[in-house]
């Protein structure tokens, strides 16, 4: 009954795949139907076979708190204008893309990607290529966030339980650099190629980055902030205690109240410079109902077999970076972090709900390979993010806002063939070999 209960999601993940590919028209007429009858149905089924609605109403909570943050971040940062007035070169494109990621600690992969994908497309609007926006998922949208608990969610799962704030950019700072520094070599070599660049010339008086909207980069700033407004982190956060789990929408109140209101105040000529429109973040909406619901059961199998004897065998440093990243590449890589870090705790005789635990845990007290273990895990969760369209929320939200700018975009299978395995898994590999093997 599990393994059939997994097919909507597998379904689904097809259909996203080879909608807009194979049958267009009826993908965008229809999408919105079919991933909220996918929901309902995963929900009635559990509730079927449970009688009760813990699984489909987590899942809900989970994905309300995704989407009011990737949804305030995408109105706000709607309303702040970065333009820069300077002709485009592969050298700047590479700073770019490295202070992206930068950023991406600071604001988290979301928050940079909303941020930045626009002023990076109208910097080379006349010479951009699709490898621009998949380099830009590649290294703003999901491995930049690797050094900070706020840059990505299964790091900021790792803090709540009690891995050390400043445990990422200590062990993580290697790989970040070195995966980062790979990217850009490749980078550099497809864009030095791109002689669109030769026929440009801009020459402007104004300033050479421009920001307008400096109100909504303060609201967003706030939003971030109110990320730590987590009945986890401080307890006098009002909550409800379901099954054990602490949840509270304050925070989602917070960034919900400030999106509205900054779409309200906000100038209308920065949105219509922007090119603003709220397409792209109902698709993410949609799209992310269906995901997190069709899950559930694919999660449940999963956390199973991390628990499974025969699977412990191979939770040693690197079976925990190729599963997991295996794993992150087309499942929400929050829970898959949860799950064999829980796993991997577990077969130690540690407990992922005992601070003290986590904390010897990340540290590697008694047992160096422990602290390998987490690394593998964190490094694997975050960069194998990348690996498809919906490893991660902002890489699926990035292609929109692309398209919504008239870039063709490759679709889920080419991503994955010209991009993920000839570029991204071999840099993978690199990474496994020095810093995990």
């Amino acid at each position: 009954m599990q393994l059939i209960l997994t097919l909507p999601f597998f379904i689904l993940l097809l259909m996203i795949a080879t909608g807009p590919l194979l049958y267009a028209n009826f993908w965008h007429k229809h999408y919105k139907k079919v991933c909220v009858g996918f929901s309902l149905f995963i929900a009635f089924s559990f509730f079927i076979k449970d009688r009760h609605l813990y699984h489909s109403v987590h899942a809900l909570a989970e994905y309300i708190q995704f989407i009011a943050l990737i949804s305030s971040l995408y109105i706000i940062t709607g309303g702040i204008y970065i333009k820069m007035n300077f002709q485009p070169s592969t050298i700047k494109n590479v700073i770019f893309l490295f202070v992206g990621a930068v950023i991406s600690n600071l604001i988290g992969t979301t928050g940079a990607s909303v941020l930045l994908i626009r002023p990076f497309i109208i910097l080379n609007r006349e010479r951009l290529k699709p490898y621009h926006i998949v380099f830009f998922i590649f290294m703003v949208s999901n491995i930049g966030g690797a050094l900070t608990p706020i840059g990505d969610p299964p790091l900021f799962i790792g803090f709540i339980k009690g891995v050390p704030f400043f445990w990422t950019i200590k062990n993580l700072f290697l790989p970040w650099i070195t995966a980062l520094a790979l990217l850009s070599f490749v980078f550099y070599i497809l864009d030095s190629k791109n002689k669109a660049s030769e026929k440009i010339s801009r020459v402007s008086t104004e300033k050479l980055i421009d920001i307008k909207g400096k109100n909504s980069i303060l609201v967003l700033l706030i939003v971030i902030g109110s990320i730590f407004v987590d009945p986890n982190i401080f307890e006098f956060v009002p909550s409800l205690s379901i099954h054990g789990h602490e949840l509270s929408f304050l925070r989602e109140i917070i960034m919900i109240s400030l999106a509205i209101f900054s779409y309200k105040t906000v100038d209308k000529k920065i949105l219509k410079l922007n090119e603003f429109s709220f397409e792209p973040i109902k698709e993410i909406i949609f799209l992310f109902l269906g995901i997190f619901l069709t899950l559930i059961p694919v999660i449940d199998i999963a956390s199973t077999l991390s628990k499974d004897p025969e699977i412990n065998k191979f939770l040693n440093k690197t079976g925990l970076f190729w599963i997991t990243g295996s794993l992150s590449a087309f499942l929400d890589n929050a829970p898959t972090y949860l799950n064999f870090l829980a796993a991997s705790m577990s077969s130690n005789n540690m407990d992922i709900n005992k601070i003290s635990d986590v904390k010897n845990f990340a540290n590697g007290v008694g047992n160096y390979n422990f602290l390998l273990n987490l690394k593998a895990i964190s490094i694997s969760a975050v960069f194998f993010g990348a690996m498809t369209y919906i490893g991660n929320g902002p890489n699926m939200l990035v292609k929109s806002v692309s398209e919504n700018f008239k870039i063709k975009m490759p679709n889920f299978f080419d991503y994955i063939l010209k991009y993920s395995i000839i570029i991204l898994l071999p840099v993978l590999v690199i990474i496994w070999f020095i810093y995990i093997k």
